[in-house]
């Protein structure tokens, strides 16, 4: 097991070195923050220096900002060096960062598909890989992905970004599979709707984010702390016993 200190709470991160992708906004941004002030080590990645300098300036705690872009495979290796060098490899990865196009099926470019996958599926796959040994070492390590609803359903819009979450959800069962007999949990959560730059346009229509919110169990969208508890779960020994699993985080839109 790592840190003691952290092994000593069930829901506890603190002494843990987490690396968030996606950190400067959204919940990725929500994340990150969380992860710092259950005293975690975090590590926010994001291509926006200034948006990490702001992330920064709210979270406190022990943070460090590698600006970065998740979408550049050739330069991950030098990217996961990069991240483990404030406070060493990561215990904890959350692939936070995501893409939406938003393009329909018919107007779908090979440019957008192939940034829409490299962002979404390819990143959280490698990056996982440099940082899989360290964990392994350790025997104690976890890997969050994000799915979404798009994971299980279609939505319009959607298919780029519906093809590399519907892959999340695999990869993060083949995951598991590869790496959790090394102490290695993966798994992913899967938000609803919440308020972010990625759901930006759904949540400018009133009507719209109002019928969302009505096809959930709760009758309501996310907010950004519902995302809070689902986390800590996953990144603390109390999900010691849980990996390959897809927890959505969605009111019970998926239940309805």
């Amino acid at each position: 097991m790592a840190d003691d200190a952290a092994s000593a709470s069930l829901f506890g991160v603190a002494g843990r070195v987490a690396c968030v992708t996606g950190a400067s906004s959204g919940l990725g941004r929500r994340a990150a923050t969380v992860l710092a002030e259950a005293g975690a080590r975090v590590v926010g990645v994001a291509r926006r220096a200034d948006a990490l300098d702001a992330w920064q300036a709210e979270a406190g705690g022990q943070t460090a900002a590698v600006t970065g872009d998740v979408a550049d495979r050739d330069g991950l290796a030098a990217l996961a060096d990069r991240i483990a060098a404030p406070y060493g490899a990561p215990d904890i990865v959350i692939h936070a960062a995501g893409l939406n196009t938003r393009e329909p099926a018919d107007d779908v470019t090979p440019e957008g598909w192939d940034k829409t996958l490299a962002v979404n599926l390819t990143a959280p796959f490698f990056l996982s890989q440099c940082f899989v040994p360290a964990m392994r070492e350790k025997g104690w390590g976890r890997i969050v992905n994000f799915a979404s609803l798009q994971s299980f359903r279609a939505f319009p819009g959607g298919i780029a970004y519906g093809a590399s979450k519907g892959g999340v959800a695999q990869m993060t069962r083949a995951m598991a599979e590869a790496w959790s007999g090394a102490g290695i949990t993966a798994n992913a959560l899967g938000p609803g709707f919440f308020r972010t730059e990625l759901t930006a346009r759904v949540f400018e229509n009133e009507a719209l984010a109002g019928k969302l919110a009505d096809q959930t169990c709760m009758g309501r969208n996310g907010a950004p702390e519902d995302i809070d508890g689902p986390l800590l779960f996953l990144c603390s020994r109390a999900s010691d016993y849980v990996t390959g699993q897809i927890l959505m985080v969605d009111g019970g839109f998926t239940a309805k």
